[in-house]
């Protein structure tokens, strides 16, 4: 198969992830149309041992830090409010956090596409968080029954600079740590300490509460049945915090709906 053919089904998400990273559609064109020149000059700069979607984008990074075409242009309409927050990251952790959180990569892919390790990545990540934080900080409601787990999650909230309102170990609890409380984040379980559900929980929180949910759980085929809504956000135990560091941050920071994140 010849690179063309490898590259056409990565173009438009790869342009998206330049309009994203550039803040304007004029510059991350610019730079997309700068990553096929180069491959028309040299297609030896496409490396054919990684596969092709990470190629392509390691081959636009080193594009993008090599060449000042988004110097060239204005953004073509006005920002929005994600995109101010993109704008206002540090360069190599805005590009950690969208190959992870908006364009799917994982951590080894991503570690291959910026030339780093995988615990740079981590540290990367950790650093976008903190950094929408400042922008976004909020209250999170955590549903979790099992101590360690829970306080782990404590930490890496409060890493971020989020405000932690409470931890709740059964339904009833988390009902009643919520109320009054204006909740901007939601991690839950699925099974509770008294066998009462997270599941029903959170849908009970969400009749009052517009907040995005992640759920974190050991049982992750209990959501994904293809039966009914599935959840936005979905970590398995165990975790790497800075999955949840990235997903907190992504549904924070693109603004999710929270009954879009919870099935029904």
């Amino acid at each position: 198969m010849s690179i063309a053919q490898q590259l056409a089904p990565h173009l438009p998400y790869l342009r998206r992830y330049a309009r994203a990273l550039t803040g304007s559609q004029q510059s991350g064109d610019a730079y997309v149309t700068s990553v096929l020149e180069a491959l028309l000059e040299d297609s030896s700069v496409f490396d054919r041992k990684l596969p092709s979607r990470v190629a392509i984008y390691k081959l636009f990074d080193a594009i993008w830090r090599s060449v000042e075409v988004n110097n060239s242009s204005a953004p073509v309409a006005e920002p929005s409010d994600p995109q101010r927050r993109i704008e206002a990251m540090t360069p190599r952790s805005r590009c950690a956090f969208l190959l992870l959180a908006m364009e799917r990569f994982d951590e080894k892919e991503t570690a291959l596409i910026l030339g780093v390790s995988v615990e740079e990545v981590r540290a990367l990540i950790d650093e976008a968080g903190r950094e929408i934080a400042d922008q976004i900080a909020t209250n999170v409601l955590i549903i979790e029954d099992e101590p360690l787990i829970a306080m782990d999650l404590e930490g890496i909230m409060e890493q971020l600079g989020h405000k932690v309102v409470g931890v709740a170990r059964t339904h009833g609890e988390a009902i009643a740590l919520a109320q009054g409380r204006k909740l901007g984040l939601i991690l839950a379980d699925i099974q509770l300490a008294d066998g009462s559900s997270g599941l029903e929980a959170v849908n009970e929180l969400l009749r009052s509460v517009q907040a995005p949910v992640i759920f974190i759980t050991a049982f992750p085929e209990r959501l994904l049945t293809g039966e009914r809504a599935e959840p936005t956000y979905l970590i398995t135990k165990p975790f790497q915090p800075s999955l949840v560091s990235a997903l907190a941050s992504q549904a924070l920071f693109f603004g999710e709906k929270a009954r879009s994140g919870a099935p029904g």
